[in-house]
């Protein structure tokens, strides 16, 4: 199976006043299968969104790859021209943004404002662009989508406009959807309904999907296999099931220890926490960034640096001392 997009030693640094630099991403690799979904956790500053930016080429100003490839199908998207990027984006990638209203024109009605892409990409008049608009707005469940569709950002809720959001992200059925803290900013049951359209879209329209999210609720509920991110780099990949059941690096372990999980003997029990913080990544990593947090290290982990090993199929970790245990 040729993978959808394939993600090969990337890196990613900023450039800061006096020729300094913030290495945020180091050295990433990941594939994403055809409707499958890919999700990648971490605490912020982890370097989650940083990579998202670097598949899409639109990291800010100061930023940019300095190693690896990003493969779309066949095609290394780190050798396309700044008008072939505008291109894949839209039309071969869509993108979800955390914040719907500010993503979105709050001088365009949805409706134009999805037909743009229409008649950019898919060529289509504005009549017919008006109409395919109306059929995404049902598909992706907002009611009576004819009225909807000449209303303003301004005039729907927040979970209206992430629907118009993701309305606009697959009109052109893309191959890949890259959904950045979909979810974040809506509350609990909004969210749920969110995931429930971007699983929907996943199977109807057959496109892979890389969910990138703090939240270990979500991955259980959507994601196929997890990409775990600490300080740039990759530190555990598994399939959803595998990394819920035997966590390997500590990192991930304490990601799962701060998730509540409410009982009937316990329903207040204080949740653990990760002590210290990300680290601002000056350098390039030598040794193993969570070491300073982690319970396990040792002078091994403060002086050398794990790489990711595969420890059983499907399931790697970046860690002298894997495993499930304390």
């Amino acid at each position: 199976m040729i993978p959808v997009l394939d993600v090969r030693g990337v890196s990613v640094r900023i450039r800061l006043p006096g020729d300094r630099y913030v290495y945020a991403v180091d050295d990433v690799s990941f594939t994403v299968n055809p409707s499958e979904v890919v999700a990648i956790v971490g605490e912020s500053g982890c370097g989650k969104t940083m990579l998202a930016m670097s598949i899409l080429g639109l990291l800010p100003a100061g930023a940019e790859v300095t190693a690896g490839e990003v493969r779309l199908g066949d095609e290394d998207l780190r050798r396309a021209t700044p008008a072939r990027m505008r291109d894949v984006r839209g039309r071969q990638i869509g993108t979800i943004f955390q914040e719907p209203m500010p993503s979105l024109n709050p001088v365009l009605t949805i409706g134009r404002q999805i037909g743009e892409v229409l008649e950019r990409h898919e060529r289509l008049p504005s009549r017919s662009a008006r109409a395919r608009a109306v059929e995404l707005l049902d598909l992706v469940g907002i009611p009576d989508a004819r009225r909807r569709v000449d209303q303003y950002p301004h005039e729907m809720s927040g979970g209206m406009a992430q629907r118009a959001m993701i309305a606009m992200a697959i009109a052109c059925k893309p191959r890949l959807l890259l959904a950045d803290e979909p979810t974040t900013a809506l509350d609990v049951t909004i969210q749920a309904a969110i995931l429930r359209v971007i699983d929907d879209l996943r199977r109807q329209l057959d496109v892979a999907v890389v969910l990138i999210t703090h939240d270990l609720g979500v991955v259980a509920d959507v994601a196929d296999r997890v990409l775990v991110m600490y300080a740039g780099r990759a530190v555990e990949q598994a399939g959803v099931l595998d990394l819920f059941a035997a966590p390997q690096h500590p990192y991930t372990l304490g990601l799962l220890g701060a998730v509540r999980h409410p009982t009937r003997t316990r329903p207040r029990s204080r949740l653990a926490e990760i002590p210290g913080i990300v680290p601002t990544m000056l350098a390039p990593a030598t040794a193993c960034a969570f070491a300073p947090r982690c319970p396990r290290a040792d002078n091994r982990c403060r002086t050398e640096l794990p790489r990711l090993e595969v420890l059983r199929p499907g399931h790697a970790a970046a860690c002298f001392h894997p495993g499930a245990g304390g």
